[in-house]
């Protein structure tokens, strides 16, 4: 199923996107929901990021070129970052560059949704814990990249994590090809057998070190091309049985401390 949330006449409201249409639904998509009988069209609505994260969580350098290129062996520490709850948009809106930076990079990204409490899992557990997925843009600004390695600051702007369009629940994460067009082209374009620590192992991994909740997301790592943005560009990150993201690209009017 593909949840959603959107907003008709200024009311924000869950929903379920079937055979084109947008059913309205209520109550915890994670626990208990039901249809209200209320049935909008997509143009009729605003869309919104498809939930709201309970913390975001993101994996670097997970993508190798080509198959040749795989390690035998993933990273014994893989390197994981959080990104800021106020960092996440939805579909349509609009990544604002800081003011003293002229370019960001953008990432697109298969992002999993936790469903279970998850604890201490075995890799081959992992899986019934997932809820579902979505699409993710990492948008970074290495410049803000700290000299001894630190990635926080350059992953946490506003409008940094840009979700959407749907939670996709009946998805088959080993068959997902991940994209980017930037201005239109192709940027990015992988299949997922090129992530070198597997959603398997990261979620597991993760689990051992801290206990992942509903609406927990996880990023799992960017294919080989990604570039920079500017100001008017346009990023479309596209997953074939999710859909598209896509948001255009503006300058933000806040002055920012590194120049």
């Amino acid at each position: 199923m593909k949840f959603l949330r959107f907003t008709i006449e200024g009311e924000k409201k869950l929903g379920v996107l079937e055979d084109g249409a947008v059913k309205e639904i209520s109550g915890d998509i994670f626990k208990a929901w039901g249809y209200t009988g209320e049935t909008y069209s997509t143009e009729e609505i605003e869309w919104l990021v498809p939930l709201e994260p309970n913390q975001v969580i993101g994996i670097g350098a997970n993508f190798a070129a080509e198959l040749d290129d795989l390690p035998e062996k993933g990273p014994d520490m893989p390197v994981f970052f959080f990104k800021p709850n106020s960092s996440v948009i939805g579909p349509s809106d609009d990544i604002q560059i800081p003011g003293t930076i002229e370019e960001v990079k953008f990432e697109s990204e298969l992002a999993v949704v936790i469903g279970k409490e998850a604890s201490g899992l075995k890799e081959e557990e992992v899986l019934d814990h997932i809820f579902g997925y979505t699409i993710g843009n990492d948008v970074t600004a290495p410049q803000y990249f700290h000299e001894n390695g630190h990635w926080t600051l350059g992953k946490s702007f506003d409008t940094f994590t840009p979700l959407g369009p749907v939670v996709e629940t009946e998805f088959d994460q080993e068959k997902a090809v991940i994209e980017a067009f930037h201005n239109g082209e192709l940027k990015q374009k992988s299949p997922t057998n090129l992530m070198i620590v597997t959603i398997e192992r990261m979620v597991s991994y993760l689990s051992h070190v801290m206990t992942l909740q509903p609406g927990d997301v996880i990023l799992t790592g960017s294919p080989v091309g990604a570039e920079f943005l500017k100001e008017d560009d346009e990023i479309e990150c596209r997953i074939d049985g999710i859909g598209s993201l896509k948001n255009s690209v503006r300058k933000a009017k806040q002055i920012t401390p590194v120049s």
